[in-house]
Formats: structure tokens, sequence, C-alpha cells
């Protein structure tokens, strides 16, 4: 695609977004005392990592309060011990996986809205609160052997059916070391450092520099694999690499924890290759060369993390070919994944979560999924984050959410 027609496509698509920008923003009502950002169409709740994306993306063309209100939100639900429910709707807190707490974005939540806005004297009544959900990740999710962060099951890292995790739980009681819990928490850990640094809390960011420091050393010694040249999730019971090359083994890039030439190898091993990850329509979120790769309709009980192309996973790569100066493919992902969201508009007036990576064809949610007045309901959420890749094509204007490698002074 030339540089005029990626300019025309970039333009269409952010005239269509700003159409249908605002079925994603709720007026503040019950529980929820600040104006809340959900999915759109089949989800009107308010999510953790969902409304972190939609967020920054909103936060990206000058509305950065949302970012804050959906931290807002969410840090009125943190309890004594420091849980925090990944889900709230106007009537409260909705608890999933017991006492499994949100994914981790809410620091970095707080401190990218703070940085957008400019503004970060409202964090000081909640910082102590933020604190306390770091403390409750460590007691609940880190082990202690390999200083490393684990999802008890792939539901509770939001990619539902990823099989590099153990998605039928009742019968597999297996857990793994997560190249995405891990990466992810990391950046929970710098972002609070960051923000206790903003409001004068110095040793608490040198202790945080330092945890995080260590983390990076963690996931690159165990989750990293030299042989494969990829980072893969991990047994906690035989320490064993889980071969599985999935979304989260490309997690640890948008922090640029390979080194160049390791991330670079990876990326034309797995990302960029027609036979693992790279899609007629974008990069798949499973090998294609994985026993379990599919492209089904699902969302209930599961939505499918297991071939299809998701546009936010297809975002977190695209930070990842930044980092490593893939530009050709990060061109051709703007061009192709542009043009598919464009043409889901067109035809449905709406989007669709994730689509067959082979075909294109618009997968979750079905088109039984209908209003009361019979229209499609359809999907918006984080796939307004394509409008960032072409944005970052076309005008160098990228959304990297960048945070810096630990402190180790």
């Amino acid at each position: 695609m030339s540089d005029n027609d990626l300019l025309n496509l970039k333009t269409e698509l952010v005239a269509e977004f700003d159409r249908l920008e605002h079925k994603v923003i709720q007026p503040a009502e019950g529980y929820l005392k600040y104006p809340y950002l959900i999915p759109a169409g089949f989800y009107k709740q308010m999510w953790d990592w969902d409304g972190f994306f939609i967020g920054n993306h909103l936060a990206s063309v000058g509305k950065a309060e949302y970012l804050k209100y959906w931290a807002l939100n969410l840090i009125a639900g943190i309890d004594s011990n420091g849980y925090v429910a990944g889900c709230a709707t106007i009537i409260g807190p909705r608890p999933i996986f017991g006492k499994f707490a949100m994914k981790p974005f809410l620091s970095q939540g707080v401190y990218f809205a703070s940085e957008k806005l400019g503004d970060f004297s409202w964090i000081e009544p909640h910082y102590d609160a933020l604190m306390k959900v770091l403390e409750y990740r460590d007691k609940t999710q880190l082990d202690s052997t390999y200083n490393c962060y684990f999802w008890d099951n792939a539901m509770q890292s939001g990619a539902d059916n990823n099989p590099a995790m153990n998605y039928f739980w009742e019968e597999d009681h297996r857990s793994f070391l997560a190249p995405d819990a891990s990466t992810f928490q990391l950046r929970e850990i710098i972002a609070q450092a960051l923000i206790a640094k903003q409001i004068g809390r110095t040793d608490d960011y040198r202790m945080l520099m330092a945890k995080a420091a260590t983390l990076e050393d963690s996931i690159n010694k165990y989750l990293w694999c030299d042989e494969d040249e990829v980072y893969y999730t991990v047994d906690r019971e035989t320490g064993k690499f889980y071969r599985r090359v999935s979304y989260s083994s490309f997690i640890p890039l948008i922090q640029n924890l390979a080194p160049d030439e390791k991330g670079k190898a990876m990326l034309n091993r797995y990302l960029t290759d027609t036979t693992e990850m790279k899609a007629k329509y974008g990069y798949r979120s499973l090998s294609k060369k994985d026993p379990d790769y599919n492209n089904k309709n699902v969302i209930v009980p599961f939505s499918n993390w297991q071939g299809p192309v998701w546009p936010v996973a297809n975002y977190l790569y695209s930070i990842g070919l930044k980092n490593y100066e893939f530009d050709s493919e990060l061109r051709w992902l703007a061009s192709t994944l542009g043009t598919l969201v464009l043409n889901d508009i067109k035809e449905w007036d709406s989007m669709h979560e994730n689509y067959h990576a082979d075909t294109g064809e618009p997968l979750a949610p079905a088109a039984t999924y209908v209003d009361a007045d019979g229209k499609f309901v359809g999907f918006i959420g984080w796939n307004l984050c394509v409008q960032n890749i072409l944005e970052g094509v076309t005008e160098d204007k990228w959304m990297l959410l960048e945070l810096p490698p630990a402190d180790r002074k």
C-alpha cells in the first residue's frame, strides 16, 4: 500500500472511530462514581485490561481523564488485603475466580493517566492502596522459587483458552510461570516506582526498582529458551518449558526484555513467519504449527485465543515490532489490520473481537447477538488501538506505553 493509500486509510478509519467512540464511554452510575469504559456491544461491564487499552487510546486523542476515571473506579474496589476485582458494574465489583485480582494494569493506568494529564497530585490519597495491590499479587501469584509470576489458569490471563496454560482447570491443576503475567507485573512495579518518585517516596522508588531489576533477570533466566529463541511458559511443578508459541510469548518484547539480537531472532523466527504467527489478515494468537490451532467462532464460555487475529494482540505485537525496528512489518500490519476493521465497520456498523486469521471472516460475537431492535451488537473496545498503529506508521505518532527499564543504580 502506498504512503497516500495508508494515509487515506488512516483518515477514513479515524472518522469511523470518532463516530463509534461514544459507545465505550458510559456516564457515572450507581457504584461506579466516575464515567466508565466498556467494550460495548456484547459487554456492558467495566473490565480491567479492556479499560486500560481503551483509556490509553482515549488519552492518545486528548481525553486522558477517562483513563483516570477507569483507575479511580477500580481503586474504589481495593479491599483491606489489596484485592481488587477485575470487573466492576453499577451494582459493585464482580469477583471472578474467587479472590483472583484484576490483571496487572492498575499502577500503569494511574501512571499513564497522570503523565498525560501532567498531574500526579491526585494519587497521594490512593498511594498506599496501590502498594497493597502489589503486595497482594506477590502473596497470590509470585512463585518464590523462580521469582516469576504465574496464572492459575488461562482464563485469569484474559487469553481465555490459551493452550500455553491450563484452560480446563477443573481437570488440569497445573499452573504456569508466564511471560505475560511476569512482564505485565514488571511494568506495574516500574510504574509504581515512577509514581513513588513523582510524589516524593524515594525509599519506595529504590525498593521497587530493585525488585523490578531482579524480576527482569528472572524472566530472562527462566522463561527464555535459548535453543528455540523464544519465551515460553514454564510448568511450576517440573520447571520445564511448555513449548507452545502463543500470544503470551511475545509480551516481554513490549518491555525490550530480550537483547536486540535475540529479540530480532525471535520475531523473524516466529511472528513474521507465515508457518507460525503471520497470517493473511494479521498475526495469529497461536502458532499455526500448534496442534490446537483453530479459528472457531467462540465467545462463551471461552473467547478464542487459539488462532484468530485479535486486534489488541496485534497492537501489542506492534510495540515489539517497533522496539526491534521491524518497520516493513509495521507497515504491512497497519495496512492489513486497518483494512480488516474498516471493512468490518462498513458491513456491520461495528466490529468483532477477533477475525479468522486465514480468511478474514469476522468471528465473535456471532451475527445472532442482537439488541432489542434486532441490530447486531458488535464490539468496539480495545480495537480502537488499531488507530494508534496507523498513526504510528503514517505520522510517527506512536502509542508505545513506554516504561524505562529498572533503575539499577
